[in-house]
């Protein structure tokens, strides 16, 4: 098996993942300014791509700079997953990982996210079908061997080509979840996950029904850690981390191996290196996000700058009249217009 996880840092720094925040060009521009040490894709719906919907797969976009780079999927039939996974597989990405931590209303009355912390078979179920996913590619399968769609078939072997790890690998699985549901159950759950042996656990410190209000706990996150010392797998701790010392400071008090970081680096990837960047700075990689985002997507069916304004207004804060620029740049349709309100 090729576990990238053993290669990070003693205690590394990642960057969470963040539905509608962290695609390509977000991830681009993380990498660049901040390079944290481990990134994750969105997470991609099985049940979707099973069914077709091959616009689902701009979610797997990456470029070779954001290694090692992880595709996020989520769903509740186990036969998909095991089908993208052996796509995650082909598409380069250096691990898969699977999102049991969501608490969106959408995700979760389907049985899905955060919502699987009470179906505790189904989650090893679906452990276990990514991980004969990984081993269908090890053993020379692709998505030509599936039932996937032609389109899907035809975009996954062309964006295959772009990546530099065509050597079929056993790339490691992990799990990204919740100290539990409507009360944490970290004992029952955790220990759940451990049996089917993933090479990470990533823990939010909320419960589902806290969305992400309230304040993580962070006590529970350790007992997960002192649960899985005994094993292989590795703990990350998730939720209110701020600073990078911030982060130092959680994985030393409860001895995780990582601790990855969401909301703190939306506009400020400088984070990751315990920085804030100056006014200027923020305003020449507004301007880079912006363009990048264009010709990712650009061309693009149904393209629209409108996620894009969101970012924008993180990148403009603490600093005289900085209300009155990111009123603007909320209105804003193009980059060309960005850089006309930013002035650079």
């Amino acid at each position: 098996m090729s576990n990238f996880w053993a290669t990070l840092p003693k205690h590394f720094v990642g960057l969470s993942p963040m539905d509608g925040v962290s695609d390509h060009p977000f991830r681009h521009i993380q990498k660049k300014y901040g390079n944290p040490d481990v990134m994750y894709t969105e997470f991609t719906c099985v049940e979707g791509i099973a069914h077709g919907a091959t616009r689902l797969l701009k979610d797997f976009m990456y470029d070779e700079t954001q290694r090692p780079i992880v595709g996020q999927i989520y769903g509740h039939t186990p036969e998909d997953f095991r089908t993208v996974a052996l796509i995650v597989c082909q598409l380069g990405f250096d691990g898969v990982d699977i999102n049991m931590g969501c608490p969106a209303r959408n995700v979760t009355h389907l049985g899905s996210g955060a919502a699987l912390i009470r179906t505790p078979k189904l989650a090893q179920e679906i452990i276990k079908a990514v991980q004969d996913g990984v081993e269908d590619w090890y053993n020379g399968k692709s998505v030509e061997d599936t039932q996937l769609s032609d389109e899907i078939k035809a975009s996954v072997s062309e964006s295959s080509k772009a990546s530099t790890h065509t050597k079929r690998e056993k790339i490691p699985v992990s799990v990204k979840t919740r100290i539990g549901f409507d009360k944490p159950v970290i004992q029952e759950w955790i220990s759940n996950l451990l049996e089917m042996q993933p090479a990470t656990i990533a823990i939010h410190g909320r419960m589902l029904k806290q969305y992400y209000g309230g304040l993580a706990d962070w006590e529970k996150i350790g007992e997960a850690k002192k649960l899985a010392s005994s094993t292989d797998t590795l703990v990350i701790g998730n939720g209110d981390v701020k600073t990078l010392e911030q982060a130092k400071e959680r994985m030393s008090a409860y001895g995780l191996d990582g601790v990855l970081i969401g909301r703190a680096s939306m506009g400020n990837p400088w984070v990751f290196k315990g920085e804030d960047g100056t006014v200027e700075e923020r305003f020449k990689v507004a301007i880079e996000h912006a363009e990048l985002f264009e010709k990712t997507f650009g061309d693009h069916e149904r393209y629209t700058f409108l996620p894009m304004r969101k970012h924008l207004g993180w990148y403009v804060k603490e600093f005289y009249g900085a209300s009155e620029v990111r009123q603007k740049l909320v209105k804003a349709n193009n980059a060309e217009e960005v850089r006309e309100i930013l002035r650079y």
